[in-house]
């Protein structure tokens, strides 16, 4: 293989996030219209590589992706040692918006996966003029714990492992090796207790079932993609979300997990170019 670098670019944002100094570091790649892409729980930007890559996205998008803080390359901010990370829905909508108003972005569009597939439909209830369009990967309104989250951060047991194998099955069984084990790792490499409590947000504090009804896809138009292997966020429950908000287009993907842009980037891809070209007809 010639030696090359990808398109891709990374750089530290210092900003302030709720009144605390953080450093956040961004990727970008592409121009055109600003695609902001959130990634899973205790996880990091390295998700969307397959988005970042991709000629036919890059040519109209300006793809940036950010680790939430306490992920990937964004520290933790100071004092950190002295808290235990839990985060909620008020913090990671500040944490959302704040990024977009850093960085000067006007009307854009925001993919979320997982918890930044939750994310987004808070943010299609609380600022729905502030975006272009929203795209819900795996968004359910609510899931109910299936799991003993304690294992997750233990002296006794490899954290990293321990995540690792916990998303292990929601990984579809037909996704390739190398993009299966790539996504796992990036499982393995989080911080003690990130995972944990990024799922506080997840179980428990983003529970929007009886929200729900208020998304006005009139005011920002929603898509939901969801793969069929997927039993955190099963189908059903993203069916569920399209049904109750009028407007909102859906697609369950076949071949699928909870990780489609990661596990398996060119199917997922495929589903998502459609979309992007809709968005892109209608910002003209």
């Amino acid at each position: 293989m010639t030696a090359r670098f990808d398109p891709i670019v990374g750089r530290y944002l210092r900003l302030d996030i709720e009144g605390r100094a953080h450093r956040v570091y961004v990727e970008e790649a592409g121009q055109g219209i600003p695609l902001v892409c959130l990634h899973t729980a205790g996880a990091d930007t390295r998700q969307y590589r397959g988005l970042m890559n991709d000629p036919r996205i890059l040519a109209n998008f300006r793809v940036i992706a950010f680790d939430l803080p306490w992920h990937g390359k964004s520290s933790p901010p100071a004092g950190w040692q002295h808290e235990e990370y839990r985060l909620d829905s008020a913090s990671y909508v500040n944490n959302v918006l704040a990024v977009c108003d850093a960085l000067g972005l006007e009307k854009p569009v925001v993919i979320g996966c997982s918890i930044g597939g939750r994310i987004v439909l808070k943010l299609a209830i609380e600022h729905p003029t502030r975006f272009g369009a929203l795209i819900g990967l795996q968004a359910g309104a609510h899931v109910d714990p299936y799991y003993d989250l304690g294992w997750l951060n233990r002296p006794d047991v490899h954290g990293g492992e321990v995540c690792a194998a916990v998303v292990s099955g929601l990984v579809a069984p037909t996704s390739p090796d190398e993009h299966r084990w790539e996504t796992l790792w990036h499982y393995m490499q989080g911080g003690p207790g990130v995972f944990k409590g990024d799922l506080y947000f997840y179980k428990i504090d983003g529970d929007i079932r009886s929200q729900i009804e208020r998304i006005d896809t009139g005011a920002c138009p929603l898509y939901l993609l969801s793969g069929e292997y997927d039993y955190s966020c099963t189908p059903e429950e993203t069916l569920d979300v399209a049904s109750r908000v009028a407007g909102a287009e859906v697609e369950i993907m076949p071949g699928l997990g909870h990780f489609p842009m990661s596990e398996d980037p060119d199917r997922f891809i495929g589903h998502l170019l459609p979309i992007l070209e809709r968005i892109r007809g209608a910002r003209g």
